[in-house]
């Protein structure tokens, strides 16, 4: 044996080696993987539910601000008959209404469902309002009620 084919010899073992990984090292990956969800997956989720109430409250801003145009266009809220089509729709007791004041339809709220209206509301204006996720009235976190 020459010197040339001792060194081809080495060359050959040694990328062997290193074409992959062993065992052990994907067993360390996958555990610091497993503990970094374990951390960090619970906060996520925590933030994903307060976005959603957040997506409402920014829904619900944009429907009072319609349910604004639509008083200086007729001279007073939709009744709860009305209700919140009347921004989509002309009702028929609503002279001077030059809508549709939602251009893309009434959005439903985060979780689904469509939004409530009432006029006259908690505050003696009208409110528009989303029960949260379950769907019932009162309720903590992401079951809360989200007011206008």
């Amino acid at each position: 044996m020459n010197i040339t084919n001792i060194y081809n010899i080495k060359k050959i073992k040694q990328s062997r080696r290193s074409k992959g990984f062993t065992l052990i090292e994907l067993l360390v990956v996958l555990v610091i993987l497993t503990l970094l969800a374990g951390l960090v997956g619970p906060k996520v989720l925590d933030q994903l539910g307060g976005a959603k109430s957040k997506t409402a409250k920014i829904q619900i801003s944009e429907i009072e601000q319609s349910l604004d145009l639509f008083k200086l266009d007729v001279g007073r809220y939709p009744n709860d008959a009305e209700g919140l089509r009347a921004l989509v729709e002309r009702p028929a007791t609503a002279q001077g209404w030059t809508g549709p004041y939602l251009k893309k339809g009434l959005p439903t709220d985060p979780w689904g469902a469509a939004y409530l209206y009432k006029n006259p509301g908690r505050n003696g204006g009208p409110d528009v309002f989303s029960l949260g996720a379950d769907g019932k009235p009162s309720g903590d976190g992401e079951n809360a009620d989200v007011y206008n």
